[in-house]
């Protein structure tokens, strides 16, 4: 995981040279950046914001924590307890946190959103990507766009349709509210329908799904979809497949120049009441900033910033 999958936070806050109250020096953000945290801030265990996001987030947001806290990342574990991406903005709705690090929501919460009348500013940190696994044994490497939506909306059934064994396709579904599964019928299926999948065909978690697909009834049947970075980054995806798609491997270097073509951006959000000068703005501002943006390419995401 790069130089933070073990975090010593000291050292990373000298390297970063954050500007949060942990650092003296501060470097100068490029002019579109937003201002970092003022050397005269600090955040501490009683002030930090309460965060909440998608599951693929985790793991960031602890390292976001542990740095502008100077902690190391499993102490501040505590801070950090994520309800998954529909959830979450809910939560930060209704005041039960102040800050997201999270992939899009599906349509129907952010109409929610707006019924309510709820304002937030939501802006892009890092790019993810939705990728698909298989069994490792399955010898397709590669599918279409035309061909996962053939999978999905019920009208390919069996492996030998597109160059694999005559062996009948299982097609894992997520829940309707999750992340992963609004980026499949937005980047995917679009106006294709999806099959309603047989009950225990639908997993309600990312690790559920890896583990559906793996074990799934001995064979090469099974199909998934999960997030990139949760699947390679977070090795979840071991003893699977991640299969490319239109002949292109999901990586950072296709991510970021957009060859791959499902790509799935991540956000920081926060409530437009939040006050400019008051901690959950300010980590906001931070997660956008070159400090901030650093550390999301340290983690392994493929930020917006490049380094």
């Amino acid at each position: 995981m790069k130089l933070l999958k073990k975090l010593a936070a000291p050292i990373l806050v000298l390297s970063l040279i954050f500007a949060a109250g942990c650092a003296q020096a501060q470097p100068s953000p490029s002019p579109e950046a937003p201002e970092t945290p003022e050397a005269s801030f600090r955040f501490t265990r009683e002030n930090f914001p309460r965060l909440d996001g998608s599951t693929s987030k985790v793991q960031l947001a602890q390292s976001v924590a542990a740095v502008l806290l100077g902690e190391e990342t499993e102490d501040v574990a505590d801070l950090v307890q994520f309800n998954r991406t529909s959830q979450s903005f809910r939560n930060l709705a209704y005041g039960g946190c102040d800050v997201l690090i999270v992939g899009a929501p599906a349509e129907n919460v952010l109409a929610e959103l707006d019924e309510q009348g709820f304002e937030y500013d939501m802006e892009q940190i890092s790019t993810d990507a939705l990728i698909f696994v298989v069994n490792a044994d399955n010898p397709v490497d590669s599918l279409t766009a035309d061909q996962i939506r053939g999978i999905y909306s019920g009208e390919i059934t069996n492996w030998s349709q597109v160059g694999g064994d005559d062996v009948e396709i299982a097609p894992f579904q997520r829940n309707a509210e999750a992340g992963s599964q609004a980026a499949m019928l937005r980047l995917v299926m679009g106006d294709t329908p999806m099959m309603e999948p047989p009950g225990d065909f639908v997993v309600d978690s990312m690790g559920g799904l890896m583990d559906a697909v793996r074990n799934f009834d001995g064979s090469e049947g099974a199909i998934g979809y999960s997030v990139y970075y949760y699947a390679n980054d977070m090795r979840m995806a071991e003893g699977l497949k991640i299969i490319a798609v239109e002949g292109v491997d999901p990586n950072p270097d296709t991510i970021r120049s957009a060859e791959y073509p499902f790509l799935a951006p991540s956000y920081t959000v926060v409530a437009h009441s939040a006050a400019e000068d008051g901690p959950a703005r300010i980590l906001w501002s931070w997660l956008q900033s070159e400090e901030g943006q650093y550390l999301v390419s340290e983690m392994g995401y493929v930020s917006v910033r490049e380094f």
